[in-house]
């Protein structure tokens, strides 16, 4: 892998889950990284998770990078601004953009039909998970034209356009992808690539602790769901970033969706075990 010193990312949604382990290995490669979500050591956001931004800033220093952590709630266009502003004035420049926001997990009804859900968890749900991205969007634009070649990854859930088994979380999921090929599209001009990402069936904090299990003795999980065998760690997505932003040739990938097991192939890389899971042959085998 290449080396990231000098650069400048911002990990929108880095509190936890996915986005802490994108944000470390970027740390790992010698990236600054700002670190936004909405818990704080001072603050909880209504995920009501103990995970805060201060936390994944330190582990991106520990890494070898620099991590800055800076509360923000991506739905309020004035603290995306500020955030923008900040870095603008503290870096000068803006190298990558990955957008892991979400926080959509309480707000989604499994089982139930668009007219049965909550219409107000729904479009809180739309808001934060895709309005969010939009706004972040639009004020990192400015900063990664000026950057050689800026990077925009969107994190979403699939690579395709099938239904995820409930109306707002796929349209959200769904939406990610898009904006990613619009904005390859709108932004080539500008020597910016815009690309989507999904992970597997992700090992985060959450799930870890919705089936009682730790790291440690994550295949115990396997009693409250089979399929959890073939999950992965955030560890794994953060690799797959890192190899993409260390790539000088990721502009082959531009408006494209990629998946971890496929990136995996594609670059060689393991998850922290040593293993490759891949959700997609497991899917295609076990599930579909």
């Amino acid at each position: 892998m290449g080396n990231l010193t000098g650069k400048v990312a911002i990990v929108a949604g880095g509190t936890r889950g996915a986005g802490r382990g994108i944000a470390i290995q970027l740390g790992e490669a010698g990236a600054t990284v700002y670190v936004t979500g909405r818990t704080t050591n001072n603050h909880t956001s209504p995920m009501q998770r103990s995970e805060t931004i201060e936390q994944t800033a330190a582990l991106v220093s520990q890494a070898g990078g620099c991590g800055i952590a800076v509360k923000t709630d991506h739905t309020k266009e004035k603290q995306v601004k500020s955030l923008f502003q900040r870095i603008e004035h503290e870096q000068g420049q803006l190298d990558i953009l990955v957008n892991d926001i979400w926080g959509g997990d309480p707000l989604t009804e499994w089982g139930k039909t668009i007219g049965d859900h909550d219409l107000s968890d729904g479009l809180q749900l739309l808001q934060q998970a895709v309005q969010s991205h939009i706004i972040t969007s639009h004020y990192a634009i400015p900063l990664l034209k000026k950057a050689p070649q800026g990077i925009m990854i969107e994190i979403t859930d699939g690579t395709d356009y099938s239904y995820r088994g409930n109306f707002y979380y796929s349209l959200a999921k769904i939406s990610n992808i898009h904006m990613a090929q619009a904005m390859a599209t709108d932004l080539k001009e500008d020597s910016i690539i815009a690309l989507a990402v999904t992970p597997g069936f992700l090992r985060s904090e959450a799930m870890l602790d919705l089936f009682q299990v730790t790291e440690d003795n994550w295949q115990d999980g396997v009693k409250s769901d089979k399929h959890f065998i073939a999950s992965e760690t955030p560890f794994y997505i953060g690799k797959a970033i890192r190899h993409l932003a260390t790539d000088p040739d990721v502009g082959r990938f531009s408006g494209k969706t990629l998946s971890t097991w496929q990136l995996s192939d594609i670059y060689n890389f393991t998850d922290r075990d040593g293993s490759k899971p891949h959700w997609g042959n497991y899917y295609h085998k076990h599930i579909k």
